[in-house]
């Protein structure tokens, strides 16, 4: 498992080739024993040909930020000649697409080859990555009972774990990122929503989405997220541990831990004071309005679906369009209280997070349960999908930035941990980030 870093090096040095890279990927793919079937929706019929061209550049000495990398797409972005069909079936006759989303104009421009678009829940509207029209992926922990990869990016995380693509790009509304990347033992970054262009991107909730990769690494996701922003890629400066000063999320984040989560977490925060960093409680009073106050996301996906829904209703998962559904009786004059109240909390978690380098929590409360547990029971998946979102979907609402990392012992059920910031704080994360990843590295090697 590479980081960008290393794959670039071995693509600049000549140790391999790009069309090496893809092929290798694209053998991973198409293996039928393997999950690529579950994992892409569509496979890019270029992709040796970019790589041939990228090589070509190598060759060349032409030198861009993400040259020769494959990487995978959600499918919630326009590509010119395909239809983004969204992880669904009621949209595979709509008509393709007359650009590539801004973002994907500047992997192209980065270097990177677009291998293909990935699986994900219907309409992204689901933090546990079931979908069944293209079927759900497996994490790659305990195949053997096949758990749940998370979502809604579920695809874009197998992709990177299964060796089909170096990194992926991925959207979070309230976790779609950061989820799976917690499910399945990877780095997810959420970046301040407003970095990102979302021309090009299907929505669920404007107000709330943001696009973010997924990665092996804290330094390969701040090179995808330069490209996504439109920055130049500068090197994370190395932050010594004892310098930080990290808050502990109080309240019902910290409710409900599978044991393996509990232990992580506390793991976790005892090395961190162990190596000298300043790790201390931190209450918020305005968390517990949270909940009630973000329900703007089902009026929001429910503004664009409703046509759909009075057509098509019968080609929808019925989970999804459960949960969009019960946005058609919001009204406008709620959606205006519910901007309000938000502004309100907002403001009050930058007061308390902003004297802190970076806030702690679990990713997610939970390890991942089996796909099948969830297939069976609307009950457990919707209980589910309840508990994955429950943590995450808190900086979404703050329109903060927030990473999530593994700081799980290798062999173990993986856990997330998430160290999360306020609005444009996302360069302070991204080196907290790394710095808290290279102390666990040395901890677990």
């Amino acid at each position: 498992m590479l980081s960008l870093a290393e794959t670039l090096q071995q693509l600049h040095s000549g140790s391999i080739t790009s069309h090496q890279l893809v092929e290798q990927c694209l053998e991973r793919i198409a293996d039928e024993h393997g999950e690529g079937l579950r994992t892409f929706i569509r496979v890019s019929d270029s992709a040796l040909a970019q790589a041939d061209a990228a090589d070509t550049k190598h060759r060349a000495g032409v030198d861009k930020p993400l040259l020769g990398l494959p990487i995978s797409i959600k499918d919630l972005f326009d590509i010119a000649g395909e239809v983004t069909t969204a992880g669904s079936v009621v949209l595979s006759g709509a008509p393709p697409a007359k650009r590539d989303a801004t973002i994907i104009h500047r992997l192209r421009n980065a270097g990177a080859i677009i291998l293909g678009r990935t699986n994900m829940t219907e309409f992204a509207y689901s933090g546990v990555g079931l979908n069944p029209h293209y079927g759900t992926p497996a994490n790659p922990w305990d195949r053997t009972t096949r758990r749940i990869p998370g979502g809604s990016s579920s695809g874009s995380a197998i992709s990177i774990t299964d060796g089909m693509c170096s990194a992926a790009i991925g959207t979070d509304t309230g976790g779609s990122v950061r989820i799976p990347s917690a499910f399945c033992g990877l780095t997810g970054f959420k970046p301040t929503a407003s970095r990102i262009p979302m021309q090009g991107v299907f929505p669920l909730a404007p107000s709330l989405d943001s696009v973010g990769p997924i990665a092996h690494t804290v330094d390969c996701c701040a090179r995808l997220d330069a490209v996504l922003a439109g920055e130049i890629y500068q090197p994370l400066q190395s932050l010594n541990v004892r310098s930080l000063k990290l808050g502990v999320l109080q309240g019902y984040v910290l409710e409900d831990l599978d044991i393996e989560v509990s232990t992580a977490f506390r793991n976790t925060l005892d090395m961190l004071r162990q190596a000298g960093a300043s790790v201390e409680p931190v209450s918020f009073s305005a968390l517990n309005r949270i909940p009630m106050s973000n329900r703007s996301s089902a009026a929001e996906a429910y503004a664009w679906h409703q046509k759909l829904l009075a057509t098509h209703a019968d080609v929808y998962d019925p989970r999804v369009s459960t949960r969009i559904l019960q946005g058609a009786n919001m009204l406008a004059a709620d959606l205006l209280d519910l901007a309000e109240i938000r502004r309100e909390i907002i403001d009050e978690s930058i007061n308390i997070f902003g004297t802190y380098d970076a806030i702690l929590l679990p990713t997610v409360p939970i390890i991942a349960p089996p796909i099948a547990d969830l297939e069976q029971s609307d009950e457990i998946y919707f209980r589910t999908n309840t508990l994955a979102l429950r943590n995450t979907s808190i900086f979404n609402f703050l329109d903060g930035c927030a990473l999530s990392i593994p700081c799980h012992t290798t062999g173990t059920a993986p856990v997330g941990l998430m160290i999360a910031g306020t609005h444009m704080s996302d360069r302070k994360i991204l080196e907290t980030g790394a710095a808290i990843e290279a102390l666990l590295a040395s901890a677990y090697d």
